[in-house]
């Protein structure tokens, strides 16, 4: 139930994201060029918008290439989103993040599989045990059937040293 869940999460997810990186038009290009040569706020208040402090451009971010390639502007440059984080730093944190994300869930499973071996390796010492308990059990009636079988052999004569004897005595 939790993995369908979670499918289903990522499955909307990656259609929104399909959607917005391949449903924008030409129209928001032409916006972004217009707001060129004003401020970075004003550039960025359009999500589709890309600022360039060293040439004052607004310019269309490169959905296509994911990373605004250095011929366009370069990434210490480069503002989305807000103005006071450049593009590297914000590539640099949101990495760091997802491999910190990543070595979590990694740390998690590899715990929650040695928990699990542990508590079957206490389940099974607590089935050895108890195993041992039964055997131990059981040799203890072997034995007392035993001796209540040679008292009956005692009490009517039947010896179990030579079975052949009660031949001899016919």
């Amino acid at each position: 139930m939790i993995r369908t869940r979670a499918f289903l999460l990522s499955f909307v997810f990656f259609a929104f994201s399909f959607d917005i990186v391949f449903g924008q038009t030409t129209s928001s290009a032409t916006n972004c060029m217009l707001k060129s040569n004003t401020t970075c706020e004003e550039c960025l208040k359009n999500v589709s918008c890309l600022w360039c402090i060293s040439s004052q451009k607004c310019i269309e971010y490169p959905v296509k290439s994911i990373l605004p390639s250095h011929s366009v502007c370069p990434l210490s440059e480069a503002r989305w989103g807000v103005c006071w984080l450049n593009f590297q730093t914000l590539i640099i944190t949101i990495s760091v993040i997802a491999g910190v994300i990543i070595i979590a869930i990694f740390v998690c499973c590899f715990c929650c599989c040695k928990c699990e071996n542990i508590g079957s390796k206490r389940s099974d010492e607590r089935m050895e045990r108890q195993g041992h308990l039964r055997k131990f059990r059981q040799e203890e009636r072997k034995a007392e059937m035993r001796q209540r079988h040679e008292e009956m052999r005692m009490k009517y004569g039947l010896e179990k040293d030579n079975p052949y004897s009660r031949f001899e005595n016919s």
